[in-house]
């Protein structure tokens, strides 16, 4: 009936109260200029990569705090870059769409937050002293892909991959006082901001999948599993095993092949995954043979 609001515009304009009543400035809200809390780490230490195997056995108290804060590193470099792409999928929307719409005006509050995000992490990284991580190059040219894309399931999928998994992550980290208070409340702000980002993301997912046939939603299908993919190769850059003396493809394989590491990857897309499973983005053999293979999937699931 015309003049009624749709359930989608309803949701923006929930999110935009939202954004409006509950922010943060990290600028002020984090107090860069304190120091480091000695013997508190950066990351749980069974999240980091190498936990659990004979290798981190030999590793001293001091080495695997460095690992930690290297991969603590890495993992928000990979969120600065991540939320570049992000953004690029925002802006078409704005641009391509009507920008007085509550939907309009909400995709440039998150675009808002997802600079603040970015400098956030920036902020971080400049204070451990430890140099940012760049994205691997076929990662940076999966990037200039995504902003190719049409706008639909995939990219809103992808919006997902990108929220989702640091998000799960941060719920943890948050709340551990054995972490560096700059982590935790680092972490508190995104996950805070996050959340809406991942309601608005669904919303829209759902919706755009509705309009598609067939072929086209196979297609998003397709390209959102092969996004998963890049997660693990991205997330945690080879180089943060140099810091313990470990050579950069040794450290990688040790990771991967680590079935710890691959229960972490497994947990911090459990929820993603359950919703991409009840949305339909995981039908079909070959795309779940994909999923498997990015190790968001564990191989028990059918």
């Amino acid at each position: 009936m015309a003049g009624t609001v749709s359930d989608r515009e309803k949701t923006a304009r929930r999110l935009l109260t939202s954004s409006a009543e509950k922010f943060y400035d990290p600028e002020v809200d984090i107090d860069w200029d304190a120091p480091w809390v000695d013997g508190l780490r950066f990351l749980p230490d069974h999240r980091v990569t190498l936990f659990g195997t004979e290798t981190w056995a030999r590793l001293t108290p001091e080495q695997r705090l460095e690992l930690g804060k290297h991969e603590a590193v890495s993992m928000v470099s990979y969120g600065i870059y991540a939320e570049a792409a992000l953004m690029h999928i925002l802006l078409r929307l704005v641009t391509e769409g009507d920008p007085a719409t509550p939907r309009t005006r909400y995709t440039l509050t998150e675009i808002g937050d997802e600079c603040r995000h970015s400098t956030m992490f920036a902020r971080f990284i400049e204070k451990t002293g430890i140099r940012a991580y760049r994205q691997p190059r076929l990662a940076a040219r999966a990037m200039k892909f995504i902003s190719l894309l049409p706008i639909g399931p995939a990219s809103y999928g992808l919006a997902l991959l990108i929220e989702e998994i640091l998000d799960r992550g941060q719920r943890e980290v948050m709340i551990d006082e054995d972490v560096q208070p700059h982590m935790r409340m680092l972490t508190r702000i995104h996950v805070l901001e996050e959340a809406r980002h991942i309601t608005f993301a669904r919303s829209e997912l759902v919706a755009s999948a509705e309009r598609l046939n067939r072929l086209e939603l196979t297609i998003n299908r397709f390209v959102l599993a092969i996004a998963a993919n890049l997660v693990a190769v991205m997330l945690i850059h080879p180089g943060v095993y140099k810091a313990v003396g470990i050579r950069p493809r040794d450290g990688r394989k040790l990771a991967l092949d680590n079935e710890h590491y691959r229960k972490t990857l497994a947990f911090m897309a459990e929820k993603l995954i359950a919703f991409f499973e009840e949305s339909g983005m995981l039908k079909g053999r070959v795309i779940r043979a994909l999923w498997h293979r990015s190790k968001l999937l564990p191989k028990d699931a059918r």
